[in-house]
Formats: structure tokens, sequence, C-alpha cells
């Protein structure tokens, strides 16, 4: 038993009381009190806005939260994984993620190259519940580095396999894991050195146009509670792609016409940014109004004129 004793089975986020999130952490050193810490801590990480610096600074505490996640790396292979085990890897993922997320701690975060204990969860190419509930949470702390324009993060996920990875989950994941990983693939493309690895290899560009064209192929009545952001993020990397006039011709004819259709601007209605950037993605393609009529057999929208 750790001393102290058992962590306590619930805590008032409203007074960040430091002294429970210690002793939280500490639970997480016993195997008797591990599964309800770790479920706690994570149910309350957004409101503990100390909880990134006691993790870091805690003694052993990062080491354990390997250990709960690459302890799923055997049942990922041989397909046998629990759902309760996946639950305390996903907690001990999003403690990962207030790691990722914390100024002081994003950096110490990336130097120690922790992001690759979660690689395994995001080249899965099933789309079972599981698997799908490992590669979202895996996401979520690759998308929180991504978030902040940072060269040395950017120059840190370069350096991984963290592109073809986030490409694969366009591919096989369900829509949320869709929507993250476009995210994050986004994100690097509007840094300068993000757009020139893509171009650096015609096998690379043409891997993110026709993946990109597929996700849109594919798009269906499931995808649609998280359809505004998804259709956000993908206008987003198409318009960064359209920025290279060398490919500009080739990149017209990935696009699908799909993502002109009058049900998909009239969402982007809701959202002016993205409208504008599909309206800049057009003008840079040079996309003809009688071109946007294939998928619909309508006249094109007042946006395209």
């Amino acid at each position: 038993m750790v001393s102290g004793g058992a962590a306590p089975p619930s805590f008032d986020p409203s007074h960040n009381d430091t002294a429970v999130i210690t002793r939280l952490i500490r639970g997480l050193h016993s195997e008797e009190t591990r599964e309800q810490s770790l479920d706690l801590l994570c149910k309350n990480r957004q409101t503990c806005d100390k909880l990134a610096i006691l993790l870091w600074n805690s003694f052993g505490t990062t080491k354990i939260l390997l250990e709960v996640i690459t302890s799923a790396y055997r049942p990922l292979l041989s397909d046998s994984l629990k759902e309760r085990a996946v639950t305390q890897v996903c907690n001990a993922i999003a403690l990962l993620q207030s790691l990722a997320s914390h100024p002081d701690t994003k950096m110490p975060f990336i130097r120690a190259t922790l992001p690759v204990y979660l690689y395994p969860f995001l080249n899965t190419m099933s789309s079972e519940r599981n698997y799908e509930c490992l590669r979202l949470t895996s996401l979520g702390v690759i998308g929180s580095l991504a978030k902040v324009d940072d060269p040395e993060v950017i120059e840190y996920l370069l350096s991984t396999q963290i592109f073809p990875s986030c490409l694969r989950c366009m591919d096989f994941g369900r829509t949320l894991s869709k929507t993250v990983a476009t995210f994050i693939i986004y994100r690097i493309l509007l840094n300068e050195e993000g757009l020139k690895y893509c171009f650096t290899l015609a096998e690379r560009y043409l891997s993110v146009s026709q993946c990109l064209a597929k996700l849109v192929e594919r798009l269906g009545e499931e995808d649609e509670e998280n359809l505004l952001r998804l259709l956000r993020n993908v206008i987003g990397c198409y318009l960064r792609l359209s920025e290279n006039q060398r490919t500009r011709p080739q990149l017209s004819s990935y696009i699908p016409w799909k993502l002109m259709d009058y049900k998909y601007v009239n969402i982007l209605q809701g959202d002016p940014e993205s409208l504008g950037n599909l309206r800049q993605l057009i003008c840079n393609l040079k996309i003809r109004q009688s071109s946007t009529t294939r998928s619909t057999g309508e006249s094109p929208g007042p946006f395209i004129r």
C-alpha cells in the first residue's frame, strides 16, 4: 500500500488542492490504487492547472505511465485487447496529453521523445472500438503538440513517422480520428518547413493529395456530427498545397468535386473563414464554374462567382 493510503474516491477540482492531486499521483505507484488514480486524474485533468508540472516532477511517474501504455503492445498485435485494459491505457495517454499541452512541460516532453510510445496505436488498421479509442487518444497528444506554431515541435514531428501515421489514420480511422489526423497534417503544412517536407518527394505529395481526396469521397451520414471540423481541416490542407504553383495542375485533378457540393457549401456557411478558404482554393486552381456541376447536376453557388 502506498504511504498515505489509497487514492480517495473523489475530490473537488474547484479547490485545485495540490495535496489531493499529489496523493492521486502517488496512487499511480501502487497496483492496488493505480486504476482508480488514473481514472480520477484523467477525469479532472482539465481543471487541475498544476497537474502537468506535478506529473513531470514526480519521481518515476512518467515511467509508470509508459509501463501502462506499453502493456497494450502485445495484446495489440495478438488482437486480444480487453476493454478494461484499454480504458487504463487511454487514461495514461490522456495524462501524457496534459504534459504535451502545458507550456512548461511541452518541450521536455518532446526532447524525451515520449510521443514515439504512441505510434504503435496510430499504425493499426482496424476501426474496431478498442483500436479506435487508442488511436483517437494518441492523436489527441500529437494534436496538442501541433496546435501551437513552434518550429521545434514541427521539426520533431517531421523527424518521426507522424506524417505517414496520420495519413494512415485518415484512411482507417473513424470520423473523429480522421478529423484530428487531418488537423495535425494541416498544422504541419502551415509551417514552411512542413510544406517543404511535403513537396520534397513526389510520392509524399501524391500520398497527401490522394488521401485527402479519398477521405472526401467517403464522406457519409456517419460523419455529420464532426463534418464542419473535418471540412475545415481538409480545405486548409488543400489550400496550402495549392500555394505551390508547379503542382497546381496536378492538384486540380485530385480534388473531388464532391467537396463543392451544395450540401457541404451550406455547412460551411457557419464558418466564414473556411468558406473563404474554399473560395481562395477555387481561385488558386482556376476551377471553372461548369466543373462544379459534375457531382450534383446543379449550377454552382454564388460563393464561386
